[in-house]
């Protein structure tokens, strides 16, 4: 029944990771890794010796403490992973904060810098509806 059980946990592990990459949830880079461990976990349900065997080449008495022991290597690895990602991330959006706040403030000094032109009778603004007078001083 164990192996039932592993087999079905393992399949369903691979159909939700296609799933969430098809919808677009998980990217490619992230599946690849998630779907090694979903088949990884398929051939260890089809042939549990497998595990008893690996345990004893590495020197493992209980097979599994080898299973926890690789579980616990691959969340410490995906945790790096995903804390190196987060790092990038934070580089990016504080790059992006400091470009936004300088177009922001070069947008309100040239709104700044309109409306003093606007404002200064020694500069009037010519109306909209005149043509403009063009030099053709040839």
């Amino acid at each position: 029944m164990s192996v039932a059980f592993s087999l079905v946990i393992s399949i369903a592990m691979i159909i939700a990771i296609l799933w969430l990459l098809r919808t677009g949830k998980l990217r490619e880079k992230y599946a690849v890794l998630w779907i090694i461990v979903g088949v990884v976990m398929t051939v260890l349900g089809l042939f549990p010796s497998l595990l008893e065997w690996s345990a004893r080449l590495l020197g493992v008495v209980v097979p599994a403490n080898l299973l926890f022991a690789l579980s616990i290597v691959l969340l410490l690895g995906v945790s790096l992973h995903v804390s190196r990602e987060l790092t990038i991330l934070e580089d990016e959006t504080r790059t992006l904060a400091e470009e936004v706040a300088i177009l922001r403030a070069m947008v309100e000094r040239a709104a700044s810098a309109e409306k003093v032109s606007n404002e200064d009778p020694q500069y009037p603004a010519a109306p909209e509806h005149l043509p403009r007078k063009e030099n053709n001083d040839h």
